[in-house]
């Protein structure tokens, strides 16, 4: 059964009558639906309501326009990622496994857009920024796959985690069971726990063997080039959505990736999109693309040295605007340029997503939407 995937946009925080029209257009149903990846307008920070409203939302609207359980329901991964800095706009980007061909009948042999997806086990809170939780993530990126039908790593593109960061709460926690936490800054938290998924995901798919615990959130030089993570207080495991292509598939569907060298890496976008399978000239423009770019999912990150190809940046010391909101509403504003849409995917907190001060970039093309 192929894949189907629209980008959806949100009029406001809780609204799905863009959702509701795709379910009435016939483009798949509630119950086809497996996974959703998106961005609310919330401040994207610890406190960031509009994740768990819009998460609350989203399966009520299932749980209404759906035969499914509440209890197989609460099982589906739905990870958004707060705050549209600049120019972002808030979307969804919703995943179903429609019955049918999903579009062309026959895809000529291609490889066509899989989806797997898995909960990990529990991560406790003294467990986040150390091996065991890179091992927890990994065991379910390998879960995820099988869910998908891929066996062969080189054919994921792009795995989205969501996994729990540290609250004051989840700290004391840990201590009143006679643990130790990684570290105490709840903010700091997020990125932390981000960069432990993403080395569970790069060892997961191979691209490096088990990391050292003194590599997790330091060294740079060590990163997945498919990892997109992010983390909240939604939950206490790890949601996994591993996205590939596999023959056999069906549909109209693939997916492509590549890096953003740093944040003003046009190019990086652009090669995302031609792995893929889009061909584009040498120095592509948005009408290029027609209308077959689904989305781009982009993970950013300051730049630690605090320079952009050599220029000073001053984003770092902001003591007004956390340099998180500079950096997402930067290249939020370059791939909405690349591919001619604000309602792109873009978050913050990248650390080992991609190189230092870069990130890894993914691509989704309708394969029958090429110009």
């Amino acid at each position: 059964m192929p894949i189907v995937v629209r980008k959806i946009p949100f009029e406001f925080v809780t609204d799905m009558g863009g959702l509701l029209a795709e379910i009435e257009g016939g483009s798949f149903t509630a119950d086809e639906i497996i996974g959703v990846i998106g961005k609310t307008e919330g401040n994207g920070g610890v406190n960031d309501f509009s994740r768990i409203l819009a998460d609350r939302v989203f399966r009520d609207f299932l749980n209404t326009h759906g035969t499914r359980s509440p209890a197989e329901i609460d099982q589906m991964p739905i990870v958004w990622s707060g705050g549209t800095d600049g120019v972002i706009a808030p979307h969804m980007n919703v995943f179903a496994r429609v019955g049918g061909d999903g579009g062309s009948a026959d895809s000529g042999g291609e490889k066509r857009l899989a989806v797997g997806a898995t909960m990990s086990e529990p991560i406790r809170p003294e467990e986040i920024g150390r091996l065991p939780m890179v091992e927890k993530v990994a065991d379910g990126v390998r879960v995820a796959m099988a869910n998908a039908g891929i066996t062969d790593p080189a054919d994921v593109h792009f795995v989205q985690s969501k996994t729990p960061l540290l609250t004051r709460e989840r700290i004391e926690d840990a201590r009143s069971r006679g643990k130790t936490v990684a570290l105490t800054d709840t903010m700091e938290s997020m990125a932390v726990s981000n960069a432990t998924a993403a080395l569970g995901i790069g060892y997961a798919v191979g691209e490096f063997d088990l990391p050292r615990e003194d590599q997790i959130a330091s060294d740079l030089d060590l990163y997945s080039s498919v990892a997109s993570c992010s983390s909240g207080v939604e939950q206490d495991a790890g949601q996994i959505v591993v996205v590939g292509n596999r023959a056999g598939a069906g549909g109209d569907f693939r997916i492509g990736h590549s890096v953003m060298r740093d944040a003003l890496d046009f190019d990086g976008i652009y090669d995302a999109i031609r792995s893929a399978g889009l061909d584009l000239p040498d120095r592509p423009h948005p009408r290029d693309l027609g209308d077959a770019v689904v989305n781009c999912f982009i993970k950013c990150e300051t730049d630690p040295s605090g320079r952009l190809r050599g220029r000073r940046l001053v984003s770092i010391n902001d003591s007004d605007i956390h340099h998180t909101h500079h950096t997402k509403g930067a290249v939020g504003a370059v791939a909405a340029a690349a591919i001619g849409d604000p309602a792109v995917y873009c978050s913050v907190a990248a650390l080992q997503q991609g190189p230092a001060g870069g990130g890894m970039v993914a691509a989704i093309v309708d394969m029958s939407k090429t110009p």
